[in-house]
């Protein structure tokens, strides 16, 4: 069955294999959702991913990352902002910050997927996908 909202799908995985400690986990690629990946590698959410092309559809395995004693949990928590039913945009001067600059929104912007950081120091605003903690 077809997913209404493939980035709130994928936000929703990732929740559940962190909290259930699994090491990696596996869903179907995209343009939107490899850069989401790819921000959360870069912001040190996501230890690796990669894409495993199959004949049918790519699909994208995430290795999740762990502290090194207890396995403490980097990922927090992920929360959808802007969703298919309800958009959420921010201009330049309106960008949230997650946790007093804990935390990293990811947004939409007229530049490609960034965080709230990075459209800071550009200047520019869109519309936020995403809250990581």
């Amino acid at each position: 069955m077809p997913v209404s909202d493939p980035i709130g799908d994928l936000l929703t995985r990732i929740r559940n294999a962190n909290r259930a400690n699994h090491d990696s986990l596996e869903c179907d690629a995209s343009r939107i959702k490899t850069e989401i990946v790819r921000i959360l590698q870069e912001e040190g959410y996501v230890k690796s991913y990669e894409i495993v092309k199959t004949p049918v559809q790519d699909r994208i395995k995430i290795t999740l990352k762990y502290g090194a004693r207890n396995r403490e949990r980097v990922i927090t928590d992920l929360k959808r902002v802007s969703k298919p039913g309800l958009r959420v945009y921010a201009g330049r001067d309106k960008l949230p910050r997650v946790l007093r600059g804990l935390g990293i929104a990811i947004l939409s912007t007229s530049q490609g997927l960034m965080t709230d950081r990075q459209a800071r120091k550009l200047g520019i605003g869109g519309e936020i996908l995403a809250y990581v903690w």
